[in-house]
């Protein structure tokens, strides 16, 4: 069997990872088995935090979104209740967009979900609960005075 040099190819993995591990601190962007290590690890990292980078976003639509909802009197659940029963699909990104960059157009589409909201009787009285008025109190009979005991 013929001999294999491996030279070329060896230089170019390693030369490939040190690409990768630029900008690293101490020797894990010069030597080639620190920086193979921290490479993996990046890139562990980077895979994870793709998937981590939807939910930090996700909620940080949903905190904007409630706080927006809130200036209409709406909590974030009875807003996305609202806008289910108004027939609104917009997304939580989009909701969110709006929120910041055009308050008005949130406002209109608040307004839809809070009417919707008020359509449906038992959760409007949820939304909004009526301070129970006073009974007025039986007119007081004057006191029968009690008849003396004859003695």
């Amino acid at each position: 069997m013929p001999r294999v040099k491996r030279s070329v190819h060896a230089k170019k993995k390693r030369r490939k990872v040190l690409e990768q591990a630029k900008g690293y601190w101490g020797l894990k962007h010069s030597s080639y088995r620190r920086a193979k290590e921290q490479v993996e690890r990046s890139l562990v990292y980077s895979y994870r935090d793709r998937k981590n980078r939807k939910r930090t976003m996700r909620s940080l639509w949903i905190i904007r979104i409630n706080a927006a909802a809130r200036q209409h009197d709406l909590s974030y659940s009875q807003f996305v209740a609202g806008c289910k029963k108004a027939g609104i699909e917009l997304d939580r990104k989009v909701l969110a967009d709006l929120a910041v960059s055009d308050p008005a157009a949130f406002g209109a589409v608040a307004e839809k979900a809070k009417a919707a909201l008020t359509a449906d009787a038992p959760t409007a009285e949820k939304l909004n609960p009526k301070p129970e008025a006073e009974e007025p109190e039986a007119e007081a009979a004057e006191p029968v005075e009690a008849e003396a005991p004859v003695a």
